[in-house]
């Protein structure tokens, strides 16, 4: 299974990214057009995020975040072997860059932020271009990928750790040498670490990690997102810098600011949200589940 999985990973890395990004369109409209679980979930989740819209806007935005997961997921082995001199020159557009640069200057490292919006494959990895990276990563649930996973983004520069304890441990460790940290802000944590705060206006179950890891050392945080431009043509980036709310105790006010930063975020380009996610799977007692 590792073997069929390199070879996967090498097929889709000599593609021209073009090419590689029509075939992820078109894994993901197979989708669309299929009574699958990915249609309905999105269908859902849009509703519950955009109740002002009506039923065509919800489709076609569907179909099209659809399709733009199937890009995301052909495209990260492209990514993983591009090497950062390609990487570089996929940038189209910089907004915000100066802040990163900034924060590192500081000395207490940097929380660089990247929601499952756009390409978080391609904002990583020129994250990594900026300073040293290193990046908490859930291991996949098929244990055949998570080896050969791990492999390809490490070849780009970045230290994949995963969220354990010695995971966390190696973090506090990459902020206290003035490091980048990179996190996903919007999975669902497991077991008791999170808290309900609001999110398109539905209480969602969001990570405290965030807001635990920049209190300790008042560590800047920064949303970091990268917008896929049609037919290949590069990435426009753009980092935002989270309030200093963040730096504070309490935890509900904390994921509170981390939403929604990350919803203004959405709202730029719905399309390239992965709404085929569960987010809204965990609620609290007594609420309805929407799935």
């Amino acid at each position: 299974m590792t073997f069929l999985i390199r070879l996967l990973f090498t097929l889709l890395a000599r593609l021209p990214l073009p090419v590689n990004h029509a075939l992820g369109a078109l894994l993901g409209w197979l989708a669309w057009i299929l009574p699958t679980e990915l249609r309905r979930i999105s269908l859902i989740n849009l509703r519950l995020c955009f109740p002002e819209r009506d039923a065509r806007w919800h489709r076609q935005i569907a179909r099209q975040s659809l399709m733009e997961t199937g890009k995301a997921l052909t495209e990260a082995p492209w990514l993983w072997q591009a090497g950062a001199a390609r990487i570089q020159s996929l940038v189209m557009d910089k907004e915000g860059e100066d802040h990163v640069h900034a924060a590192l200057q500081q000395g207490r490292g940097v929380l660089l932020a990247s929601p499952h919006l756009g390409s978080w494959e391609f904002a990583g990895l020129h994250a990594a271009c900026l300073g040293h990276l290193t990046t908490l990563y859930r291991p996949p649930r098929l244990a055949a990928l998570d080896r050969p996973l791990r492999e390809a983004r490490a070849a780009t520069g970045s230290r994949l750790v995963p969220i354990t304890l010695s995971g966390i441990r190696e973090v506090h460790q990459a902020l206290a040498r003035g490091e980048l940290v990179g996190l996903l802000p919007d999975q669902t944590p497991k077991g008791a670490r999170g808290v309900f705060a609001p999110f398109f206006g539905h209480p969602t179950l969001t990570m405290t990690l965030i807001n635990r890891l920049a209190a300790s050392r008042q560590v800047p945080v920064i949303l970091a997102f990268a917008q896929r431009l049609p037919r290949g043509q590069g990435y426009r980036y753009r980092c935002i810098p989270l309030p200093d709310t963040l730096h504070g105790d309490d935890p509900q006010q904390a994921a509170t600011a981390v939403n929604q930063a990350v919803e203004t975020l959405i709202r730029l380009c719905p399309e390239q949200y992965v709404w085929s996610y569960r987010r809204f799977a965990a609620r609290p007692a007594g609420t309805p589940r929407p799935y």
